[in-house]
């Protein structure tokens, strides 16, 4: 009698977000240390990593979900829920610190209603953390989606904010 492996089921999972992973663990999951990349693919494809997809990807790669969640948990970069049309990324790095970065941050949070890693209500605005622009000389910086802004002031901010709305 042939020994049966003990494979758990997975959760089910959406066919269009099976069908990315796949192909992008397929393509990668050879490469040493493939784990990263493939998060990365899969953020890059889907905008980031569902919660239901874990499980899928510790299979694919061979990991346990532990794994792949604590990677996924570990890392500011990777989010589990959907982003904003729009994500602001606010520096944490020493010199925007020392520049007045602490103020903004509180004042961008304010006014946009959320703290890190969380999309305002309309879904317009997702805030993250970031630890080092390469801005330093123009501190406090701050990028929003691809856009790097330096010497930014709550002031700044709210002129940037309201320009938007318009």
């Amino acid at each position: 009698m042939k020994p049966v492996k003990n494979v758990a089921a997975l959760p089910p999972i959406d066919d269009k977000l099976r069908d990315a992973i796949l192909q992008i663990t397929t393509r990668l999951k050879d490469q040493p240390g493939a784990l990263l990349p493939v998060l990365h693919g899969i953020q890059a494809s889907v905008g980031y990593i569902p919660e239901e997809s874990i499980p899928l990807i510790a299979r694919e790669m061979n990991l346990s979900r532990a794994d792949v969640h604590g990677v996924v948990s570990f890392y500011h970069f990777f989010r589990t829920r959907p982003a904003g049309k729009r994500v602001i990324y606010l520096c944490r790095a020493e010199s925007c610190q020392a520049m007045g970065a602490a103020a903004l941050e509180k004042h961008v949070k304010h006014r946009l209603g959320v703290d890190f890693h969380e999309t305002t209500a309309d879904g317009v605005f997702t805030l993250e953390p970031v630890y080092c622009l390469g801005n330093c000389a123009c501190s406090p910086a701050m990028m929003v989606d691809d856009a790097l802004k330096g010497r930014v002031t709550p002031a700044s901010f709210d002129a940037w904010l309201k320009a938007e709305a318009t």
